[in-house]
C-alpha cells in the first residue's frame, strides 16, 4: 500500500483497519527519518544540528541513530 492510501486507511471509520495503517506509517516514518539521519552525518552534519531540524535533543537523536 502507498503512503497516501496509508493517511486515507488511517483516518478511516474502521479501527482495525486504521490502526494498521497507523502502525505501517510508524514504521515508514522511522526508516525515513533514519535515511535522512544517515545522509545528514555522511554530509557532515552535527547531532545538535539534526537535533535542532527534529526538534529533540541532541542525546535524543544520538542515542536513537547513533548505531545507524
Amino acid at each position: 500500500m502507498d503512503s497516501s492510501t496509508l493517511v486515507g486507511t488511517a483516518a478511516g471509520d474502521d479501527p482495525r483497519t486504521g490502526l494498521r495503517a497507523v502502525k505501517a506509517l510508524r514504521q515508514l516514518l522511522e526508516q525515513l527519518e533514519a535515511a535522512q539521519v544517515r545522509r545528514a552525518r555522511a554530509q557532515g552534519w552535527s547531532w545538535q544540528e539534526i537535533a535542532e531540524v527534529l526538534q529533540v535533543s541532541k542525546q535524543a537523536v544520538h542515542r536513537k541513530h547513533r548505531n545507524s
